[in-house]
């Protein structure tokens, strides 16, 4: 049996030849409270699963998918198979199949600790214990036997067996049976990735939304009937964070969206009623299981946070929703096609927020926060078109990532400027109502789209969507004798030139503030493309090609707009092109084109004047990114009291009480870096030092403390006093990043064997360590981990799971060492192991990429 890693190529054969009927699910989770029967192995619980099927080919034979440490009983067509021939620890052989077909399999299912599967959290506040499901792409097989591909869709039934207080909530309605077994009702036909439980002593908020329906329009699948369209809500999370949950703005979201995709899908929610369930210990932000919602319950704020979190929250929220149309209703056949949901859903989450909810500047925070994520993924040797060459579940697991999402996104909206708003909604209503509970590929969405712009969509895909790498536009500009413009020209490179639908904005100085003047739209479709509708203007002090964010590119300046842009950047007026602007500086030190104290001195200049929240924490961490790799090693030091200064400075300008002053105040943890900057901090944890309006929170105070323990300054006992001030889950993970943190050659061993030579840690642990081991100020203290990473990686690899194997190669890769003895080390690695799986290869030539990209831009900064 070839293991885990399922191919295309075999998924496509089993499609061929499999057609699903349904699958009844039992489980009983009681063993996830108390002692386990064998506590040298893995906690288990039962799962006993009933598939039926039909095959094309009569005698044919296939195989079915579950990852369980045992199964006790294996039955096809009433015949009793023996589990210790058929089962290989990852499928299932299935020989001599009927035309119809019934599979019971009754397995041992271990829970996870790692986010993949059933994920059991006890919680070390009360000690409580909760479950939750996460299965994206193929990680459904933990639970249950099934056909773990996204083209065998089938309706679902589960039970599920739980202790007695427990709360289990499913994709559909269920309740607890006098036997004491939850029972749901059927599900419509869905894939097994987004099937789902939730199980546990959960604190529960419902609520309701209701919409009245157009004469003649059919009721979806488990609503009630009637005239009005009744959707029952519900928000859930632990107990331990009851007190921070506030349900109701979660519900305002959860209306405003539903409210706007019925408007413009013109097609009812088509799932029942509508849980979102904010779980311990999630891998993701969140999770589009139909009627039960997961995401991380870092969600839930449990001290002050600016409006940008909200607005983050909400946009998850409304990205979540637009999947159970795009995604759970039709779904990709495979996942080379994943941006036929992630694509639209991150599109449609920023289109929703501005447009029905309080969050009106989403699209400046796509522009300054999402398309950095594009970027910089679309610069890697691992890039691809947004519609991939997908081998293999593997290669899926890594396709979750900035191109899938943010450049797919940002090709939408190229796309809606391309076609048009309306004949772009308009293919999406015929799309649903077309592929309805089916599944889909490119050629589907492209030939509705055709039928309601008349553009040839074949074209606009090969260029877009095919393609892979960004375009860079230029502003090339001349003058004539009266001052006035005589040309302007937008010049494109890059690889693949593509036709861009942008508006070119031209700024100038009126008073004190930098101001749009002149405006217009043009189709640039070469390396060269004249502006002719700009001829004559006055001259303007900046060009801002791409101005409101029409396209996917790179925005470079001609020499005078980038001066204008050092003396006058905070004067613009419109957040959105000042956004852009912050953007495509950032591009220009990561590019190596602009040394990095060049763009800190920019920050320091304009940042205290910047508006909006978001840009400004973008701005931050930017910031910090550009200090800690892009600038030479021997300002850094200079560098680190400029930043910590500045940011002293603007957190005591701060308005009190704002959420500017809170933003301040952890970028000044973030950078602090001598004697009296960790006085500082000393003294606001201890209330020797207040700051009018700052609260000091328990977050904030686990900010605080942070860089104190990594610079040696806060010991285990100060920590342990911290823990002690906050003895709950998430309290436990500031607690393991601190120790972690601290500026120890055995504190550094301890946290290296904790996550790359055990398992034991869950995968929120995992996380914790590896942040609090990777500390910029202590290069030379873990400096002798470099050789030990290259010879683990290969063993984690194949030992762990594939979360915890990315966790591991990502995080724990050598990018703070000397990029040339590195990039050495790196290619050596990579010259020895040719025959590495794929999947961890491309994580180490992304991690080289980024370090070489580094040492270009040292260099750059040195000059």
């Amino acid at each position: 049996m070839p293991g885990e890693n399922l191919s295309r190529d075999e998924a496509r054969t089993r499609a061929g030849l499999l057609s699903v009927d349904g699958y009844e699910v039992a489980l009983d989770v009681r063993s996830a409270v108390g002692e386990p029967e064998d506590p040298s192995g893995p906690r288990t619980f039962r799962s006993v699963t009933t598939i039926r099927f039909r095959t094309s080919e009569p005698g044919a034979s296939t195989f079915a998918d579950l990852l369980a440490p045992a199964v006790t009983a294996v039955t096809l067509n009433g015949q009793e198979l023996d589990p210790a021939v058929v089962f290989d620890g990852s499928r299932i052989a299935l020989d001599g199949l009927g035309a119809e077909n019934v599979l019971v399999v009754d397995a041992q299912c271990a829970y996870s600790r790692t986010g993949e599967g059933l994920h059991r959290f006890v919680d070390p506040e009360d000690g409580e214990v909760y479950l939750y499901t996460q299965y994206e792409p193929a990680d459904a097989r933990r639970v249950f036997a099934n056909f773990e591909q996204p083209d065998l869709k089938a309706p679902f039934r589960f039970e599920v067996t739980a202790p007695e207080g427990w709360t289990v909530w499913s994709n559909r309605e269920g309740a607890r049976a006098e036997d004491g077994v939850w029972r749901f009702a059927e599900t419509a036909p869905i894939s097994t990735y987004i099937t789902a439980v939730v199980a546990g002593p959960y604190h529960y908020v419902t609520d309701v939304y209701e919409r009245e329906l157009p004469p003649g329009t059919s009721q979806a699948e488990g609503s009630e009937g009637g005239t009005v369209l009744r959707i029952p809500l519900g928000a859930m999370c632990r107990k331990g964070l009851a007190r921070h949950f506030d349900a109701d703005d979660i519900f305002l979201v959860t209306k405003q969206g539903l409210d706007f995709f019925h408007d413009h899908f013109d097609y009812p929610y088509p799932f029942g009623k509508y849980d979102q369930a904010f779980v311990p210990e999630y891998n993701i932000g969140a999770m589009e299981n139909p009627g039960c919602v997961t995401f991380r319950e870092e969600f839930v704020f449990r001290g002050k946070v600016t409006q940008a979190s909200y607005e983050r929250r909400a946009n998850v929220i409304l990205h979540e929703m637009a999947h159970m149309w795009f995604g759970d209703l039709v779904t990709m056949q495979w996942w080379d096609d994943l941006w036929l949901k992630e694509s639209f859903a991150d599109f449609m989450g920023s289109f929703s927020l501005v447009e029905a909810t309080r969050f009106t500047n989403g699209w400046v925070t796509f522009a300054n926060n999402r398309k950095a994520w594009a970027y910089r993924a679309d610069q890697l040797p691992s890039t691809h078109p947004v519609t991939a060459d997908i081998r293999d579940l593997e290669d899926a697991k890594l396709n979750f990532d900035g191109i899938t999402y943010a450049k797919g996104a940002s090709v939408l909206k190229q796309l809606v400027a391309y076609v048009g708003r309306d004949a772009f909604l308009e293919g999406a209503r015929r799309y649903f109502k077309r592929h309805a509970y089916g599944n889909t590929r490119l050629g589907d969405l492209l030939s509705v789209l055709e039928e309601t712009s008349g553009r040839d969509m074949k074209t606009w895909s090969r260029s877009w969507l095919e393609t892979s790498g960004v375009n860079s536009l230029t502003p090339e500009v001349s003058y004539g004798e009266d001052g006035r413009l005589a040309e302007l020209a937008v010049l494109q490179d890059g690889d693949t030139l593509r036709p861009h639908r942008i508006a070119v904005g031209l700024y100038r100085i009126e008073g004190t503030e930098l101001v749009r003047y002149a405006r217009a739209e043009v189709d640039v479709t070469g390396a060269r493309t004249v502006v002719s509708e700009l001829a004559g203007a006055d001259r303007p002090g900046l060009v801002l090609v791409n101005d409101e964010d029409l396209t996917y590119c790179k925005i470079r300046f001609d020499d005078a707009s980038l001066e204008t842009l050092r003396s006058s950047l905070g004067s613009i007026t419109d957040p959105l092109a000042r956004a852009l602007c912050w953007s495509a500086l950032w591009n220009l030190t990561r590019d190596a084109l602009m040394p990095a104290r060049d763009f800190i001195a920019l920050v320091l200049r304009f940042a205290g004047r910047e508006s909006d929240i978001g840009v400004l924490q973008m701005l931050h961490a930017w910031t910090r990114s550009a200090l800690v790799h892009y600038a030479a090693p021997a300002w850094r030091e200079e560098g680190g009291r400029l930043l910590a200064a500045g940011a002293l400075r603007e957190l005591h300008a701060a308005e009190p009480g704002s959420q500017h002053q809170l933003t301040w105040a952890r970028f000044f943890a973030s950078v602090a870096a001598s004697d009296t900057d960790f006085e500082m901090l000393t003294r606001l944890l201890d209330g020797t030092v207040k700051i009018d309006g700052l609260d000091v929170d328990q977050e904030l105070r686990w900010s605080f403390l942070e860089p104190l323990a990594a610079h040696g300054v806060a010991d285990e006992s100060a920590i342990a006093a911290e823990l002690a001030r906050d003895d709950t889950a998430s309290g436990k993970r500031h607690e393991v990043r601190c120790l972690a943190s601290r500026p120890s050659a055995a504190v550094k061993d301890q946290a290296w064997a904790a996550v790359v030579e055990s398992d034991t840690l869950s995968n929120a642990l995992v996380e914790a360590t590896i942040a609090g081991f990777v500390q910029p100020s202590q290069r030379e203290l873990v400096a002798p981990c470099t050789p030990k990473y290259f010879e683990a990686i290969e063993r984690v690899w194949s030992e762990r799971s594939i979360q915890i194997g990315m966790d591991v190669v990502r995080g724990l890769y050598p990018s703070l060492q000397d990029p040339s003895s590195t990039l050495a080390a790196t290619d050596a690695w990579l010259a020895a192991h040719e025959s590495a799986a794929p999947a961890l290869r491309r994580l180490v030539v992304e991690s080289r990429d980024d370090l070489a990209r580094a040492a270009r831009a040292q260099a750059r900064d040195g000059r």
